[in-house]
């Protein structure tokens, strides 16, 4: 009995000992100074594509831009986005680009806290200093909002934010946004959208138990987007089989029709209404030409390589 209380003792120690190192585990690396100028019209198309006025505006409650978004119910708990408006003490005021940096490109808090995965930072990890630099610029024109966001509702065990570092861990996957050499130009623009800035991904991807994406499904599609609504596959030949093209995929992206002339709903409507009809026609038939045909050349270029 001793021997049997010595050996559940000495778990309990070391299980106690392992969990002080996670907590204590930094999560992130170093960020360069980000000396670029930035260019104000340039962060804010980036800034739209990105999602950000969508998922930080509570348009229903009549919120202001960026002031806090409307809340995201998942399984998790409800996520509330939070204030980015030039605001010192709920927005971003007293943050520096580096801090603002370190937060896109690796969903870490200026105190060091790791963000949820609500925040799709994982598909900004490849943004340029030059994008930093733009999106920094367009956010100092935003009016501060003095008005925090609500809380995360957020229940015990995943209130725990060094849980989060595990989960880095195992699900902080590389946005594979590069280009392909031989493809086109509106190719390769349409990988770098779809993969990096639109997260098309996020939504249209299957997740498992614990939230991470199923690479190995990656479009194939979810149904069970927070809120309860669903997103299609968008593999090429899922897009062919319901009569999708470039063209009219690249309409839809501007105008929320579908070639059924039905309109888009749900999630997928809010994205086109705050982000994708204010991209260019080059841009949105770039991310059209790359869905419709990603599956074979990028195939070809993994076994390339």
């Amino acid at each position: 009995m001793r021997r049997f209380l010595t050996l559940v003792s000495g778990a309990a120690v070391l299980g106690a000992a392992s969990l002080g190192v996670v907590i204590a585990w930094p999560v992130g690396s170093a960020v360069t100074p980000i000396a670029i100028e930035g260019n104000v019209d340039r962060g804010a198309y980036l800034a739209r594509a990105s999602g950000c006025i969508a998922c930080h505006t509570n348009f229903e409650a009549g919120g202001a831009p960026l002031a806090g978004g409307a809340p995201l119910e998942t399984p998790f708990g409800t996520f509330y986005p939070p204030n980015l408006t030039t605001d010192p003490e709920h927005g971003m005021g007293e943050w520096t680009a580096e801090q603002f940096a370190k937060a896109v490109r690796q969903g870490i808090g200026p105190d060091g806290t790791p963000y949820y995965p609500s925040f799709p930072y994982t598909f900004y990890a490849d943004f340029s200093d030059q994008d930093i630099a733009d999106l920094w610029a367009a956010f100092q024109t935003v009016p501060p909002v003095d008005e925090p966001a609500p809380e995360n509702d957020v229940s015990f065990p995943f209130d725990q934010r060094w849980g989060l570092k595990l989960w880095r861990a195992a699900f902080f996957y590389d946005p594979d946004t590069e280009p392909i050499e031989g493809r086109s130009d509106a190719w390769n623009r349409g990988r770098e959208l779809v993969r990096g800035a639109a997260h098309c991904g996020a939504c249209h991807t299957p997740r498992n138990l614990a939230g991470g994406r199923d690479i190995g499904a990656s479009f194939a599609g979810n149904a069970q987007l927070p809120g309860g609504s669903k997103a299609p596959a968008i593999r090429p030949k899922d897009l062919v089989k319901n009569d999708w093209t470039v063209s009219n995929l690249a309409y839809a992206l501007q105008t929320g029709i579908t070639p059924s002339g039905d309109a888009f709903g749900g999630s997928m409507a809010e994205v086109v209404r705050e982000g994708t009809r204010f991209l260019t026609p080059a841009d949105r038939e770039a991310m059209a030409l790359f869905l419709l045909n990603k599956d074979t050349v990028e195939a070809e270029n993994s076994a390339s390589n």
